[in-house]
């Protein structure tokens, strides 16, 4: 049995677009009156490490979220995404990426 560990893709352009995605339907939800509920049923980790053995191996993220991290061009729903992933890295070096849900 093959088994699958996120740590190896936290990040990737796959793992971008989901979230910014994702971001981008909660905030719509969100200016409804109604209350709603989001369950993730794939769920993995809520933070992964990218200086990690795992993260470091294939350095998927370098096309993905870090192609973002120091920009200063984006539009505002990408920069949104940046700054929330940014609020998990204080320091302002990329280590952490959170699985945003």
């Amino acid at each position: 049995m093959l088994s699958y560990r996120h740590a190896f893709h936290a990040g990737n352009f796959a793992d971008v677009l989901k979230h910014l995605i994702l971001i981008h339907v909660i905030e719509h939800l969100k200016k409804k009156d109604k209350p709603f509920c989001y369950l993730d049923t794939h769920a993995g980790a809520g933070l992964y490490f990218l200086a990690g053995e795992y993260a470091q191996k294939n350095r998927e993220f370098d096309g993905g979220i870090a192609k973002l991290w120091q920009r200063n061009d984006l539009p505002e729903g990408i920069k949104r995404y940046v700054d929330i992933v940014k609020q998990f890295n204080p320091s302002g070096e990329l280590l952490h990426y959170p699985a945003l849900r």
